[in-house]
């Protein structure tokens, strides 16, 4: 396999398992350890969990942007683009 293709279809693997990796985890904590949906109003650890949420999807959109942008261009090469 040529290595342009295999970094392409490695870093779509890598940003796939980090999303459902980060997918998987608040899945956990939100929904079954019971921190999504306050029944009996705010605690702290609602609180830190939702920071957490957003902080992490930060950290993921700014990785996977990272890779995308490392993939190579195959069609810059050519001259009659």
């Amino acid at each position: 396999m040529e290595p342009e293709v295999r970094m392409f279809l490695l870093t779509i693997v890598q940003c796939i398992s980090m999303i459902l990796l980060w997918m998987l985890v608040h899945t956990l904590f939100g929904i079954k350890m019971g921190l999504l949906f306050p029944d009996k109003g705010l605690t702290i650890w609602h609180w830190v969990y939702y920071l957490a949420l957003v902080a992490s999807f930060v950290l993921v959109f700014v990785y996977v942007r990272k890779k995308v942008r490392a993939i190579p261009r195959f069609d810059l090469d050519r001259e009659d683009v």
